[in-house]
């Protein structure tokens, strides 16, 4: 197998993650919608003891999704830097003339 063919391989393979990450993604979006209906239709005012109790569980939950973006936002940068240094290194060996080089720019010397 050629470099070529190799590169291809790993492009090939980070779309699929990024496909199974996009699938995640609609999952959690799903449930999201669903806890929102059930938190709109569950927490009242009359469910806590004081406004303040309401607020702080309100910010516990938002401080879950918070949370849970942070994460996904980190595993897309390290999955960005991975293609980066992929992209980066076709293109210093090939010297430019590589077939991806221009597909993706993450802000190296696209021509």
């Amino acid at each position: 197998m050629n470099r070529e063919d190799s590169y291809h391989k790993m492009l090939q393979a980070a779309a699929q993650l990024q496909w199974n990450i996009s699938l995640i993604l609609e999952a959690k979006a799903v449930e999201a919608a669903r806890s929102c209906q059930w938190i709109c239709q569950h927490m009242k005012s009359s469910h806590f003891e004081d406004h303040s109790v309401q607020v702080k569980k309100t910010v516990e939950m938002h401080e879950q999704l918070i949370e849970v973006i942070e994460g996904i936002t980190k595993m897309e940068q390290a999955l960005a830097k991975n293609m980066h240094v992929l992209l980066g290194q076709s293109e210093e060996n090939e010297q430019g003339g590589g077939d991806y080089g221009d597909m993706f720019p993450f802000g190296g010397n696209a021509k």
